[in-house]
């Protein structure tokens, strides 16, 4: 990521980094090391992952067939009791539901399916469902999204950590990340996100967004956080009843060219 960053900024920030060194030498090496590390780590865990083709559905706006516009794409990842090999299992709530009630998005959306014993760390089905999107559909790469919730909130970090070129933003709803992926949370400073988890929650604690927030503000991440007091760990409803969920969504676009 830092690679993409313009000429100007990345000079100012190596400027910067060299006062930090000449006034406290430890704190650059830290900061350079956690930057770096997460960086590089997360290209090498995508990469190290086994390749699979998940199964998904795929639903188009109303109007894709009657211009030649290209679409926003969010990919849906639903939570654990959605696995298998039933993609009527995804109609459940969520977006798939959604669009099942006839519900209209201005956007492509994809949901793919995690298969039993699988969680949506576990391979690298994310490069196979992207090129199979982007290459049949008409999909403005600037504009992809990925928002999940419970199992799927945790897949939701974990696709934007191993894939931080290719994300604009995300929406993970009541997930986390997994302790060993905790030094990498930095790759996601430059990815804009928008978070919710209920304060009663006792499926997935609060804590694990909460760490996350604490680890991107402290490298001046982009993140959202949204406590929603009381609440346990059913805030699925927050898809039907929160439209700016999906205006905020919208609104982000990846500043690198990602053709």
């Amino acid at each position: 990521m830092l690679l993409t960053k313009p000429l100007s900024s990345f000079n100012m920030t190596f400027q910067a980094l060299i006062k930090i060194f000449t006034i406290k030498p430890y704190l650059y090496l830290k900061l350079l090391a956690v930057i770096f590390f997460g960086f590089f780590m997360s290209q090498s865990i995508a990469q190290e992952k086994q390749k699979v083709n998940y199964k998904h559905l795929t639903c188009l706006p109303k109007s894709y067939n009657t211009d030649t516009s290209k679409y926003p794409l969010v990919i849906y990842l639903h939570g654990g009791s959605q696995k298998g090999n039933d993609l009527e299992k995804l109609k459940v709530y969520g977006l798939p539901y959604l669009v099942d009630q006839g519900k209209e998005f201005d956007f492509i959306m994809v949901a793919p399916q995690c298969p039993e014993g699988k969680y949506w760390s576990t391979e690298n089905w994310f490069d196979s469902l992207y090129n199979e999107v982007t290459s049949n559909y008409r999909i403005d790469k600037s504009r992809v999204y990925v928002t999940g919730i419970s199992m799927g909130g945790y897949g939701t970090y974990i696709t934007a950590l191993d894939h931080p070129d290719k994300i604009a933003a995300i929406v993970p709803l009541c997930g986390g990340v997994n302790d060993s992926d905790t030094t990498r949370i930095c790759t996601l400073k430059d990815i804009p996100i928008l978070t919710y988890h209920g304060t009663a929650d006792k499926e997935i604690s609060i804590h694990e967004t909460e760490r996350i927030a604490d680890f991107l503000n402290k490298c001046e991440g982009n993140i959202i956080f949204h406590r929603i007091t009381g609440e346990g760990h059913g805030i699925q409803y927050l898809y039907e009843t929160e439209p700016w969920i999906y205006e905020w969504m919208l609104m982000q676009r990846k500043a690198t060219n990602v053709e």
